[in-house]
């Protein structure tokens, strides 16, 4: 396994964690995704750790709250050996102080989530969205402030646009609060967005970024082809909701390169499609998702080798997105 630091900080992390969107599937949203339970939980664990894999990511909000407790359960005896990350802002219940980043929701929300995960510290805790209704600095000294207290290592921003990020990396630093040092954010081969406003200003800044949804909502994982009906599973039974839109010519474009590509390489498109994310410098952690053993396994193949220039050049070229206003007028 390959490690990197987590950001703008000196924790290095594997360059694969593992989420646990799947873990619980309690309501409608998340079964979509997974109904993983501790049982099962404890296996996939148990083999991310053989292969030096000891990232787990996981949020409040994840089945409202069973993915925190199922990881919890499933790492109970082994808090030392692993890393955890885990994210508060979203509502979690009926009442208006339930969601959102003020410092009343977000303490209880680190409370709750430390005794749903059965430990006494978060490794890294991520906003998992921008709240606009609470001061910047009353966010980040609620942050500040439970890093001091050492029930959160280190903090972590998703989510965020490239200015939301930016104000609140200069708030910390004129108040002199503890900074963010990682972004997790929505990155693949069908969504580039990230490269126009988020990546320069993340390289600017010193911060890593941590991959969410690496296949596109499920849509890289090799089953999608072109010609052929959708294939029982995620995409199907409707995983694609909220899912940014993504125009069918230009999917099958990007699916076709990476099919030839594995055919020329002996490895899967998945594999392909994460090991393409790998090659962005400013990507210190991928978040890669395993309903089962198998989609497991082969997820951690992903490590230990890098395409060649001339398929990132394919894969660049066939996938690349037409930049936004003012990106195409060009630099000087």
């Amino acid at each position: 396994m390959e490690y990197r630091n987590l950001g703008k900080s000196g924790l290095k992390i594997p360059v694969l964690s593992l989420g646990t969107g799947t873990f619980g599937g309690t309501n409608e949203f998340f079964k979509r995704w997974g109904e993983t339970d501790a049982k099962e939980a404890t296996r996939l664990i148990d083999i991310s750790l053989e292969r030096g894999l000891n990232f787990f990511d996981t949020a409040n909000v994840y089945s409202q709250g069973a993915s925190e407790e199922i990881l919890g359960a499933a790492i109970k005896g082994r808090r030392d050996k692993v890393i955890i990350s885990t994210k508060a802002t979203f509502s979690m219940g009926e009442q208006p102080n339930d969601k959102g980043s003020s410092r009343y929701h977000l303490i209880k929300a680190a409370e709750d989530s430390l005794k749903r995960l059965g430990t006494d510290y978060i490794d890294v805790y991520f906003m998992h969205g921008y709240d606009k209704e609470t001061p910047v600095e009353e966010t980040l000294r609620t942050l500040d402030h439970l890093v001091s207290s050492g029930k959160v290592r280190y903090i972590g921003a998703s989510n965020f646009t490239a200015w939301q990020l930016m104000k609140s990396l200069a708030v910390a630093e004129r108040n002199n609060l503890e900074k963010y040092v990682i972004y997790q954010g929505y990155y693949s081969l069908i969504g580039r967005d990230y490269e126009q406003e988020l990546m320069p200003m993340l390289q600017d800044q010193g911060l890593g970024l941590m991959v969410w949804s690496p296949l596109g909502w499920g849509r890289l994982t090799g089953k999608i082809r072109r010609d052929s009906p959708l294939p029982e599973g995620r995409v199907k039974s409707g995983g694609l909701v909220g899912a940014p839109p993504v125009a069918d010519e230009y999917l099958y474009k990007v699916i076709d390169v990476l099919e030839q590509i594995a055919v020329e390489t002996g490895k899967k498109v998945s594999q392909i499609a994460i090991n393409w994310l790998l090659n962005n410098n400013t990507v210190s952690n991928v978040v890669i998702g395993a309903r089962n053993e198998e989609q497991l396994l082969q997820n951690l193949e992903v490590t230990g080798w890098r395409l060649a220039p001339e398929h990132l050049a394919k894969l660049d070229a066939v996938s690349e997105q037409i930049p936004i206003y003012p990106h195409w007028v060009g630099e000087r």
